[in-house]
């Protein structure tokens, strides 16, 4: 997973020296959103919540037989559909993506045209990243990580690779812009996605063909998780639409009308890294724990791990908060700045992620607990406090943005008001269902947390201050700054935390340190 998120920046990296945060890159962040946002609906949101349970309950009361036919089936199912909406965003991309980009229209028309060009381009990506979600799904539920964690590599990987090659040595000979090449390559990094996976799918004797048997009852109850999970998760994607409107509209006094699109991907793309090491990857090991739980009716178990999970979240995601709203600055500088990407492109971008940090707990918290609700087969509270979330999102987002003029940081931080406001629906709604989850525990673990925390940020504080004062802020400052304080920080939380006795410490010590630990054995 590190390596994943890792790459992940190195691909952002790249794409902000190429094309900074200016007219271009607005284009192709808009033609990756529509289709992006169909991809966290249908794969990694609904069709991944539905599945799991459903295929773990088959592997552990059926035999591996069945469970291979209802991956077949299911895997059908999403050619089937999921290929029609890519077909049908393609054709209809025209009329939608100017109803995003109203304020683009009149001083930038060629700016909406492109935008509608990258759409086109990545809708397949959708279909691609739908089957490998569903092998994502397959290999955890067979206890198989380490192969699932990598393929966001290879997509980010091929994807640069492949658009490069495509966008600057391809691409002139055949008509096709730099931009153009890097949608190509995001098509061509989802493709690798999806073939990374494959091998490891034969081996645990997983063949595809195709199936059809919408009564299958297996796949009617996966449909029917996923009625409304769809419409919970379409919420989220509404909620996006929205400020997607709203940055698109964002006047910069110094860029215009290009800057803020661009600011607010950079710093959420930023801010994947802890969520996905943290959020994604706690809640991708919790979910086959818990569906056995569920699946088996041991409520204590379903409790203690989810507890467990929640606080190894809180511990992980409050540091890392708080560590990026003071070391922001100098990341967002030493990983983005170069090229096109400027000085006064790494400060926005940094408001951005100073804000966005602000719900880092609630967003990945959300991550482990909607999960838990689909295990329970409880898909309808998810559903309503996400149709809850567009109210409280359309409403902080205009307050925000047009009354208070925060511009994008507005936008960030309504994003964050999101997370926050759904954690604790949620949070209040599982243990009303399950009798309590070890709540007084897990308030001790967030005071605990936020105090070491706090030592934490003071030190990195003066560390980056000092830095900054005798080395200045170019490369080799933010460099050194990066070097010193941050393992600075870690030691300074880790000895607050273990002197504080926060019980999570010694899973977050294993989770993180293990792998390093056995390779240095090994060495040995």
């Amino acid at each position: 997973m590190l390596l994943s998120r890792v790459s992940g920046l190195v691909r952002e990296g790249v794409m902000s020296r190429m094309f900074g945060a200016g007219s271009a890159y607005d284009a192709f962040v808009i033609g990756f959103r529509i289709p992006n946002l169909t991809r966290d609906l249908f794969a990694e949101g609904a069709l991944s919540a539905a599945f799991v349970p459903t295929f773990v309950e088959y592997l552990q009361n059926k035999d591996k037989k069945e469970a291979a036919h209802l991956a077949n089936l299911v895997a059908t199912a999403i050619i089937l559909l999921v290929g029609g909406v890519c077909v049908l965003g393609m054709v209809l991309s025209p009329w939608f993506v100017p109803l995003l980009t109203k304020a683009w229209a009149a001083s930038a028309p060629e700016k909406v045209h492109a935008a509608v060009r990258m759409t086109q381009i990545m809708f397949p990506f959708l279909l691609l990243v739908a089957l490998a979600a569903q092998a994502m799904g397959i290999l955890n539920s067979c206890n198989q990580f380490a192969v699932p964690a990598f393929s966001s590599t290879w997509f980010n990987v091929g994807s640069v690779a492949s658009g490069l090659a495509i966008g600057f040595w391809l691409g002139p000979h055949i008509g096709i812009t730099p931009i153009e090449g890097m949608a190509f390559g995001v098509v061509i990094g989802g493709a690798m996605q999806l073939l990374w996976q494959a091998p490891s799918l034969y081996r645990e004797g997983f063949r595809f063909h195709f199936a059809f048997d919408f009564s299958h009852p297996g796949l009617r109850h996966i449909f029917q998780l996923m009625g409304p999970a769809i419409i919970g998760n379409a919420s989220v994607q509404v909620n996006v639409l929205v400020n997607t409107f709203f940055a698109a509209s964002i006047i910069d006094p110094i860029r215009g009308l290009d800057g803020a699109t661009g600011w607010l991907q950079y710093a959420f793309r930023f801010m994947q890294l802890p969520l996905g090491l943290f959020g994604v990857a706690i809640a991708t090991a919790t979910l086959p724990a818990i569906g056995r739980s569920a699946a088996s009716g041991d409520v204590d178990e379903f409790r203690e791990t989810l507890a467990r999970s929640l606080g190894l979240v809180f511990l992980l995601t409050v540091p890392a908060s708080a560590g990026l709203v003071v070391l922001g600055p100098t990341i967002i500088g030493a990983i983005y700045e170069g090229r096109r990407f400027q000085a006064y492109d790494t400060q926005q971008t940094a408001v951005a992620l100073a804000f966005y940090s602000i719900g880092l707990a609630g967003y990945a918290a959300v991550k482990v607990l909607t999960p838990a609700f689909y295990a329970l087969k409880d898909s309808r509270t998810p559903m309503v406090v996400s149709l809850g979330s567009i109210a409280i999102n359309a409403g902080a987002a205009y307050l925000l943005v047009r009354q208070t003029r925060m511009g994008h940081a507005g936008l960030a931080l309504s994003t964050s008001c999101v997370a926050l406001f759904s954690f604790l629906v949620l949070f209040l709604s599982i243990r009303k269902k399950l009798g309590g989850i070890h709540g007084r525990r897990l308030r001790s673990v967030v005071v605990k947390v936020s105090v070491a925390s706090l030592f934490m940020t003071s030190v990195v504080w003066v560390s980056s201050t000092v830095i900054g004062k005798l080395l200045g802020h170019g490369f080799v400052g933010r460099i050194t700054d990066l070097a010193v304080s941050i393992p600075l920080g870690l030691v300074v939380l880790y000895t607050s935390a273990k002197g504080m006795r926060i019980e999570e410490l010694e899973m977050a010590t294993r989770a993180l340190g293990g792998p390093l630990l056995r390779r240095l054995e090994r060495a040995k």
